[in-house]
């Protein structure tokens, strides 16, 4: 299964104009949950923005400072990434560089992932953009920040036809965000 999870401003901005997201910081709940998440990835497909935000948890010591942190950093540093970039041409960590496209890469990373009955994410608004063209995405997982950013970076695509979902899941975590779990109209179980 691949899905496409990301934290979004309430206007449906993952970044605002100045390309900060600081507003998007998880609760300690929040947090354990994404721990829960990251249990049951097989591999990520991402562009060059999302790697680099990420690669910090590979890279940097201080942020396994904490018990939360560090079990985060436990889980995330083997999940393989693969990496679009035009602009890298090199990548650190358990990653490498796309050399297919992207249909292939997914397909591939989906193959490896369901020996381990877990599924692969997909992320960076572009990337995904591009996957939901393709019909790959299986699920969308939206964390619903109560903040209006008013322009950046948007969460979705604009669509040539209309996609329709079926809400699988919600819940609210601190009494703040808004987590949205949705899955293709007529596509399997949960």
């Amino acid at each position: 299964m691949l899905i496409y999870s990301m934290s979004a401003s309430l206007d449906g901005f993952i970044v605002d104009r100045d390309g900060r997201f600081d507003w998007s910081v998880p609760s300690e709940e929040q947090f354990r949950f994404h721990l829960d998440e990251a249990r049951s990835i097989g591999a990520v497909v991402c562009g060059r923005g999302l790697y680099e935000a990420m690669l910090p948890w590979e890279t940097d010591p201080s942020l396994r400072d904490d018990e939360l942190g560090a079990e985060f950093a436990e889980l995330w540093n083997p999940v393989p990434k693969v990496v679009f970039s035009r602009t890298l041409d090199r990548v650190e960590g358990n990653a490498r560089l796309a050399t297919r496209p992207l249909a292939d890469e997914i397909a591939d990373a989906l193959v490896a992932a369901s020996a381990t009955d877990r599924h692969v994410e997909v992320g960076g608004a572009g990337l995904a953009g591009q996957a939901i063209e393709l019909g790959l995405v299986d699920e969308f997982r939206v964390f619903r920040n109560p903040v209006i950013v008013g322009g950046g970076t948007p969460l979705l695509p604009a669509v040539a036809e209309q996609i329709d979902l079926e809400l699988l899941e919600t819940r609210v975590f601190a009494g703040r965000v808004v987590f949205e779990r949705y899955r293709l109209a007529g596509r399997g179980r949960p």
